[in-house]
């Protein structure tokens, strides 16, 4: 992982755009690929909310959305509760420079008892030959008994280098549900440092699925706390990296309550000199009494320069508890392959069957049909080598330039 002195020395090189592009209608220059799908969509150009005329959009079931800024103006009794929760301990410099000086971000509300049928999808694109920061903070507040399913998409239309610092703060009220979640396919010079902080009330559940298709650096950084008893925290991860892109996630879950549960499952496939980190935490309180907390994370090197460093930890101040965490780094099962060819099935063929359901398994837990297949067909294409950054994740973008993610099979 890149210490944060080297971030923010990195960061320093970088300059904000410091009001929006004049407004274009989102269709001329994104479309989703996903069909079927029927988002309600958030864009965000250069770190700034897109919108023709309504900055906030307060819609028929009482959800509020669109601009934290003008959310700050019109509703601050909505975005106060949720916003600046983090503690002293989950602080570091990037969060301290998200909070002096984002700009702008995206701020959902979600009343009681409301179910959103509809997925709220927040897509952030860059379109700059300037070195550009970013910093967006988004605050996402789900009611009592209410539900959403928010994805989050990185991508870039036309780029230099560039620098994402975002900070996403997440409150979710009792017996509410959140599903969120988020792709990345960023270029060689991009750096991505994605925070999300989360707080749940009782009988909540969070379940969020973060896959990175395409990375300079990423880094992204969970922090969850389960507030309440009977809180619960299912997270999947998938990163795919090559050539020498970095992907790290930091998992913290912090067991503060009683009868909570968590649940962590990250797998990674890496070629050439990529390299990669898992360190997920677990922290159990004394009063967290009866918690059970799982963590797995697993990986598969295709080169001897390829590296991964993973730091599955659990620290433990409770009695009655069940934990475990495991971590698994190597090649692919000679077993499984020699069964596939006994029975007909060429080596070539074999080995990417079973890539495919290694790295397919994150994609299972996906709670919209129409995504997880796009996922599935994405993950396939992948690492059959067939990708181009226009096509390869969930969005189809103008004046891309081509870059192809082949999993070198001569290396297998």
């Amino acid at each position: 992982m890149k210490s944060f002195a080297e971030a923010l020395q990195t960061l320093s090189h970088f300059r904000q755009q410091t009001a929006p592009d004049p407004y274009r209608p989102v269709e001329e220059y994104f479309k989703c690929q996903v069909s079927q799908m029927g988002s309600e969509m958030l864009p965000i150009l250069n770190g700034w909310y897109v919108h023709d005329n309504d900055e906030l959009t307060t819609y028929d079931n009482g959800v509020i959305a669109g601009s934290l800024k003008t959310a700050l103006q019109r509703c601050p009794e909505l975005v106060r509760p949720a916003l600046s929760r983090i503690s002293d301990k989950e602080r570091d410099e990037l969060t301290d420079s998200n909070e002096q000086q984002f700009n702008d971000g995206i701020f959902i509300y979600v009343p009681d008892d409301v179910r959103v049928e509809q997925p709220f999808q927040i897509v952030s694109l860059v379109n700059s030959r300037d070195d550009l920061l970013v910093q967006n903070r988004h605050v996402i507040r789900v009611g009592r008994n209410a539900t959403l399913s928010l994805i989050q998409c990185d991508d870039s239309i036309r780029s230099a280098s560039h620098f994402l610092n975002i900070v996403t703060e997440i409150s979710i009220s009792e017996n509410a549900t959140l599903h969120y979640y988020k792709t990345e396919n960023k270029e060689a010079d991009s750096h991505l440092f994605h925070h999300i902080f989360v707080n749940q009330q009782a009988f909540s559940m969070f379940q969020s699925n973060a896959i990175t298709f395409n990375a300079g650096y990423v880094c992204n950084n969970i922090h969850v706390n389960l507030n309440e008893p009977f809180a619960e925290a299912r997270l999947y991860g998938l990163y795919l990296v090559d050539k020498t892109q970095q992907c790290d996630n930091h998992i913290k879950v912090n067991h503060v309550a009683t009868d909570c549960k968590s649940f962590q499952l990250y797998k990674g496939i890496l070629d050439d000199e990529a390299k990669a980190g898992f360190h997920g935490h677990v922290a159990v309180f004394p009063d967290a009494q009866r918690t059970n907390a799982y963590q797995t994370n697993r990986n598969i090197l295709l080169t001897d320069k390829a590296s991964v460093n993973t730091k599955p930890f659990l620290e433990i101040y409770a009695d009655d508890v069940q934990c475990s965490h495991g971590a698994t780094v190597g090649q692919l099962d000679d077993e499984a392959l020699y069964y596939l060819r006994s029975r007909g099935i060429g080596e070539r063929s074999a080995r990417k069957l079973l890539m495919f359901a290694f790295a397919n398994e994150v994609c299972t837990y996906v709670q919209i049909p129409a995504l997880k297949d796009r996922l599935s067909d994405m993950v396939q294409r992948r690492l059959n080598g067939e990708l181009t950054i226009c096509d390869q994740c969930l969005l189809h973008n103008a004046n891309h330039s081509e870059l192809i993610f082949p999993i070198d099979e001569s290396k297998l």
